[in-house]
């Protein structure tokens, strides 16, 4: 009975991984590229039956922060039952797109009912509605029930659509007792659209609408408080169109309100809103009118004002007016806006104003904080944002701590001639952070440092590679209130597991807190949790860091929050057990059968210019800059979005612009400066692939080195092979080739930034060197394709076609999706000599060093694609380990993830 009572009634979907949307939730994020009739990229591949293409959309939605993926094949040209379980069918055998839940979208429910038969977990139903009446209602209902969906439920009946908050209220009521007490749905099974139109159309019936919306939600929520509600946000400003900073200001002010009345999720681009309380006032006010129909003529005030807005080029006017008020808003201020012009000054005011030194830290500037952390939380402030109102507090610390310690030293020698002892106070909770052993990335970890310190924690860095032992003992030293591990690679999951076992070993009884890029609910649930019995919880980003820190830290909702965790993980763990078995699996000798057919009869393969190695010493920034990404860029930042449509975004378009320019500017000191050397190196070989997945290199010296790769081994449909890089080779007479890249000379600038406080500078400084990295590669790709190997002499292709790999061959890396064995980069390292040739490092966990580096393999076959190994079975492991020669326990632990069993 006590478990029972721990699993509260929340909305609960799943792919492969569950969403959990709870109280504290801020908006659930929708990707629709998947979409035909939203993304014509996508209706086109879809058309033209390329699903393979057409799943790397839906794996661009996943990587660019989508935590529920959208499903809609309603096209006049397309068999939607067909599309729907084609694609839905290849998409669940993708875990790396199947781990978010589905909506399967569409305005025909037979094409719904095939694609419920498709998907593995929860999805979601969008939609179903009483325009058909009941009878029609509850037959889609129960279907949808039975295949164990949420469904959205449209403001429409017999009638046609809601417009007014009755009507709306009326239908979703209506639609809630038929679902809840003849469907036998759950309440929080429920999500209503009531319906999100235009205003400020000239049409005066329509002048009501966006009240109409907010204050049905709020009745909605307030009748039927475990159901959830949706819109699409974009609709209400439609009529500004073209206009983008009026309806930037009508979407943060129309949302300020719906959120606070009980709206919850919407297909949106994923990001965060400008500050409501920093727009315009003048622009605020004629939205607020228009949006809550408080003035008869708002309408016309607004679009005479939007007359004299440009989006394109918004004139910004410095108002130096917040520097008449108080001390105490100018720092509030300061540090909301990131600025440090006046930090000193102002410290020193209010230090004099002020009885003790702390008590401006305690006082005005935590009161600052305390704002920024409620922007964040709420999405109303981005992460750049965050990390420059930190570094303006950590500068206004940083001038007061000699008073502060001039304070204690009065004090204590006051006390002691008084006799009285000296007794401080526990001051901020201390969290501590580190990069595991072997792992060296850190940018990730950086920023959740830096978000946890703007709410008033006190975060130790231990920065990268740190052993286990030195963890612990620097968090006994320190008497910590919890740690914080991160890792990127493969290997680093297994030391945090180590971590555990150790923390459990040694008596710990404090909470810890695991995340990176390779991490998971999943992995968290099954490998790590069960090793330590006082609390372990996955954190997926840096604004989710704050509420489980404080829900961690809170002694009276810390029991309720370790039960609930417990319980969902046992639960996740218990699932993950049932659903992995060799069913879904083919026997590996099926799965090399089934490779690719490809005619070498017709393929000559084209000889490189040269064999063996070339090196680059000192390639020039200036070019290497032309071939940035700069999507994963922004991705850093926690700000998603496709480049460069996010400059222009609804919602986050001005911020990411003006990070945008900021980091451009950043860019060109760098270069300017030669503050970073950018080294290189590639190479080719003969070779020719054997049956057995490996790939023979003959290097100049005559020896020869075995490259093994991995197969696909989930079931596939038919028509579709099961890949290995493998395939790509000739049997006979071939080549293949390598690189390594690296960006060096970070470490001086970083120490530098340390040293001043610059957290901003500082990440700023490592998610460009990354890019750099990155884009060295690319660049040596398409000389490698043009020039050096020359199989692509005639190609022609601009910036964005080169991002989206519109070019032949491919260039995979050692630990990912389609050869995610580290292992392989030994021999990687050992044809190209990248340690001296590159200056790069392979640590214990085979991460390289610099962190800014990459290296990967050269195919050249003009079918050669990325993809992705996916989940792999016993008898594949033990054939790999018998072709490397390596102890099968030996290669789990370097193929954890992609472990179909136990081990």
């Amino acid at each position: 009975m006590t478990e029972n009572k721990i699993i509260k009634p929340f909305l609960r979907l799943s792919g492969l991984e569950p969403l959990v949307v709870r109280p504290e939730t801020n908006f659930v994020n929708i990707g629709e590229r998947t979409n035909v009739t939203g993304s014509k990229k996508f209706a086109r591949l879809v058309r033209e039956g390329n699903y393979e293409e057409a799943l790397s959309v839906a794996r661009q939605q996943v990587e660019n922060g989508a935590q529920i993926l959208d499903v809609n094949m309603d096209d006049a040209l397309l068999d939607g039952e067909k599309a729907m379980t084609t694609f839905l069918n290849l998409l669940q055998a993708e875990p790396d797109i199947a781990k978010i839940p589905i909506m399967i979208d569409s305005s025909k429910f037979n094409i719904i009912e095939a694609g419920l038969k498709c998907v593995q977990g929860k999805c979601i139903v969008n939609s179903i509605s009483l325009k058909e009446g009941e009878e029609k209602f509850l037959d889609q209902a129960f279907i949808c029930k039975s295949f164990g969906a949420s469904v959205i439920v449209m403001a429409f009946d017999e009638n046609g659509q809601a417009d007014t908050k009755q009507r709306k209220v009326e239908i979703c009521k209506r639609a809630y007792d038929i679902l809840t007490t003849v469907a036998g749905y759950e309440p929080q099974d429920i999500i209503f659209d009531p319906n999100i139109f235009a205003i400020a159309t000239g049409i005066e019936e329509h002048n009501n609408y966006g009240v109409d919306f907010i204050e049905a939600t709020r009745e909605i929520k307030k009748l039927m408080p475990l159901t959830k509600v949706s819109g699409g946000v974009s609709n209400v400003s439609f009529s500004f169109r073209g206009n983008e900073a009026v309806r930037e200001a009508m979407h943060s002010v129309f949302l300020y309100h719906a959120i606070k009345a009980g709206m919850d999720m919407g297909i949106v681009n994923a990001g965060q809103l400008q500050i409501y309380e920093q727009i315009d006032p003048v622009l605020k006010e004629l939205c607020e009118d228009v949006i809550l129909n408080r003035s008869e003529d708002g309408t016309d005030k607004l679009l005479a004002f939007a007359d004299t807005v440009k989006a394109k080029n918004k004139a910004i006017v410095k108002d130096e007016a917040w520097r008449n008020e108080p001390v105490e808003k100018r720092l509030s201020h300061s540090l909301v806006n990131g600025i440090t012009d006046f930090i000193d000054g102002d410290t020193e005011e209010a230090r004099l104003k002020y009885p003790k030194p702390l008590d401006v830290i305690e006082g005005p500037l935590m009161d600052g904080m305390n704002i920024v952390g409620d922007l964040f939380g709420s999405g109303k402030m981005f992460l750049p944002q965050v990390v420059k109102s930190a570094r303006v507090m950590k500068k206004s610390v940083n001038y007061l701590f000699p008073f502060i310690e001039a304070e204690k030293e009065k004090t204590k020698q006051a006390n002691i001639k008084a006799g009285i002892l000296n007794i401080e106070g526990a001051g901020p909770a201390k969290i501590l952070m580190a990069t595991v052993k072997g792992d060296v990335h850190d940018i990730g970890k950086n920023i959740v440092g830096v978000v946890l310190g703007c709410n008033g924690y006190e975060v130790i860095d231990m920065g990268v590679m740190v052993p286990t032992e030195k963890i612990l003992q620097a968090a006994r030293d320190n008497k910590v209130a919890m740690i914080g591990l991160s890792g990127l690679i493969t290997p680093s999951l297994d030391e945090m597991v180590h971590v555990a076992k150790e923390m459990k070993r040694q008596n710990f009884d404090i909470p810890l807190m695991i995340g990176g890029a390779t991490t998971s609910r999943l992995h968290t649930a099954v490998r790590i949790a069960p090793e330590f019995d006082n609390g372990v919880v996955h954190v997926l980003d840096a604004s989710r860091s704050v509420t489980v820190a404080g829900s961690l830290l809170n002694k009276e909702t810390k029991p309720a929050f370790l039960s609930a965790i417990k319980a969902e993980y046992d639960k996740l763990k218990k699932d993950f057990g049932n659903k992995r078995s060799a069913k879904t699996l083919l026997p590996f000798e099926k799965a090399q059968q089934n490779k690719p057919v490809i005619n070498w009869e017709s393929f000559n393969p084209v000889q490189p210019t040269f064999t063996g190695t070339k090196v680059f010493e000192d390639y020039d920034l200036n070019e290497i800059y032309k071939y940035i990404d700069w999507q994963p860029f922004f991705i850093a930042w926690e700000m998603h979005g496709k480049f460069p449509q996010i400059l222009n975004d609804e919602k986050i378009g001005e911020a990411a612009t003006k990070l945008y320019n900021e980091a451009q500017i950043f860019l060109k000191k760098i270069i300017k400066e030669k503050w970073l050397t950018a080294k290189g190196v590639i190479g080719f070989w003969e070779a020719n692939a054997s049956n057995d997945d490996t790939v023979q290199v003959k290097t100049k010296s005559g020896k020869n080195i075995n490259l093994e790769f991995l197969r696909q081994q989930m079931a596939k449909a038919p028509g579709q092979p099961n890949i290995s890089l493998a395939d790509f080779i000739k049997p006979e007479s071939d080549f293949i080739g390598a690189f390594a890249v690296s960006i060096h000379g970070i470490e001086t600038h970083i120490e530098r930034f340390n040293k001043e406080l610059d957290d901003y500078s500082k990440i700023m400084l490592q998610a460009l060197a990354d890019r750099l990295a990155e884009g060295f590669a690319e660049l040596l790709h398409e000389k490698t394709r043009k020039e050096f190997w020359g199989y692509a002499t005639d190609e022609h292709l601009s910036s964005e076609e080169l991002i989206a790999e519109k070019y032949l061959g491919i260039r995979p890396a050692p630990g990912y999706p389609a050869c995610p064995d580290h292992t392989e980069k030994y021999k990687l390292f050992e044809l190209l000599n990248a340690t001296q040739n590159a200056g790069i490092i392979l640590t214990e966990s085979l991460a390289m060093y610099p962190a800014s580096s990459v290296c990967g393999w050269y195919f050249a076959h003009p079918e050669s694609k990325y993809f992705g190994v996916g989940k792999i079975a016993k008898d594949q492991v033990e054939d790999y380990a018998k072709r490397k020669n390596m102890p099968v326990e030996e290669i789990e632990r370097w193929l954890r993830p992609q472990l179909d069993y136990d081990a």
